[in-house]
């Protein structure tokens, strides 16, 4: 399964979007209100108002982070992160198993992500269940993290026991729309850098980078 697992916020920032969601009750909404025809059937959760102004301040903050994290654009290669939602699950709520629609009115999905901002020993179930075609996979991760997973997989929430279950979803439109070719550029400018690091310039690593651009300006769109 391709997916990268990263730190993505500090204490100080996880501690101003908890602030700013707890004190809010008025923008939340039913979590239906965005779904696609055929998800909302099985969507069951409470979503910030996109319109209201605590969630464009804290969109704004997440999509920075992202734009500034080189290992996430390296995994990535974002044209655009975009349609970015916070969401709260209650005690019997879940998601359904779907599959996140491919166009939306703010970009093409080739990447979903979902930042956890709550301490995972503070609920119970709300495990996001990600398939492929062969396995499965549950994530309950550490409060700040990101999961960047393809939007191509079939993926589900599983219902909450206990507590509150509060995330950050939202989609990439990358320039390499295949997952394996962006697999391959990762890797060989992971290798590439890693030799830049441990040995210094080379007319050999010249040569490595300038085949991983020709490949990116071949791959991408």
């Amino acid at each position: 399964m391709n997916y990268l697992i990263h730190q993505l916020l500090s204490t100080e920032e996880i501690n101003l979007i908890k602030k700013e969601l707890e004190e809010t009750s008025q923008d939340w909404e039913d979590g239906k209100n965005t779904a696609g025809s055929y998800a909302s059937k099985v969507k069951n959760n409470l979503q910030l108002k996109r319109q209201s102004d605590i969630s464009k301040k804290l969109s704004l903050l997440i999509k920075k982070k992202l734009l500034s994290n080189d290992l996430i654009k390296s995994f990535t290669l974002p044209k655009q992160f975009h349609g970015i939602i916070f969401t709260k699950s209650l005690k019997g709520m879940s998601y359904g198993r779907h599959i996140d629609n491919a166009f939306m009115s703010s970009g093409r999905a080739d990447l979903s992500f979902t930042i956890f901002l709550s301490e995972k020993n503070q609920y119970e179930g709300g495990e996001l269940l990600i398939e492929n075609l062969n396995a499965e996979k549950e994530f309950k991760l550490n409060l700040g993290e990101i999961l960047i997973y393809p939007s191509t997989y079939l993926h589900s929430v599983q219902e909450v026991k206990k507590g509150k279950r509060m995330v950050c979803v939202g989609w990439i439109e990358s320039y390499v729309r295949s997952i394996e070719e962006r697999e391959y550029l990762f890797d060989l400018e992971a290798g590439a850098k890693s030799l830049l690091a441990r040995h210094g310039r080379s007319n050999e690593l010249d040569l490595i980078f300038k085949s991983y651009s020709n490949l990116l300006r071949l791959m991408g769109d």
